[in-house]
């Protein structure tokens, strides 16, 4: 029966696995769709939504079938309780790209643009911030989890940065306010995506019994 057991849990860990992947993949393609003015990829991130809710909602389930089989002892315990909160968090970033790709879709036809937003930049330090967090969950990895958390900051940095960049461009032009109301929108969304990102690393750690 324990064997079993480890063989369902280490299904439901490889579930997280391929829930990250996903999230990863969505928010790499609306990121994608706002730089290209690509609205068919902004559209497949939408559509994929319900493909990252199904999956986590998988997950719930079988973290639940873990606890009631079988009691487990405390480091089974602390990592169902870690793929709880990461996949809750992944399908939150999930939400987030979302968010990214309809504002892209939005702004596909918009010819003003704020020039002087660092997205390319905030998007792929969100980005690489999420990879290594999954990264540092599956191979257990407490020194990256630590980096992934310290990159947080870098996020906010940017992010408080682009926000000042917009309004002062808002406020020189008044016909870039539609369009950089969007990127209002953005900037926001990839702010929070940062911060899913660190309470994954963070949940990491306490799996590991160093948070």
């Amino acid at each position: 029966m324990r064997a079993a057991y480890h063989e369902a849990l280490e299904g439901t860990r490889l579930d997280v696995v391929r829930l990250g992947a996903l999230v990863g993949d969505a928010l790499r393609l609306a990121a994608e769709a706002l730089d290209r003015r690509d609205a068919a990829s902004g559209a497949r991130v939408v559509a994929g939504d319900d493909v990252v809710d199904d999956l986590r909602r998988k997950i719930d389930a079988e973290c639940i079938e873990l606890i009631w089989r079988q009691q487990p002892v405390a480091g089974e315990l602390r990592e169902i309780a870690a793929m709880l909160n990461i996949a809750t968090d992944l399908e939150r970033i999930g939400d987030y790209a979302v968010e990214i790709a309809k504002n892209a879709i939005k702004l596909a036809d918009q010819v003003l643009r704020p020039q002087r937003v660092e997205i390319d930049r905030i998007v792929s330090v969100t980005h690489e911030m999420l990879l290594d967090a999954m990264r540092a969950y599956a191979e257990r990895d407490d020194e990256l989890a630590t980096t992934v958390i310290a990159r947080d900051a870098e996020v906010d940095r940017l992010y408080k940065r682009s926000i000042g960049l917009l309004q002062e461009e808002m406020a020189a032009d008044s016909d870039l306010i539609p369009a950089a109301t969007r990127y209002l929108f953005i900037l926001t969304s990839l702010e929070r995506a940062g911060d899913r990102a660190g309470n994954i690393a963070w949940h990491t750690k306490d799996m590991l019994g160093l948070g």
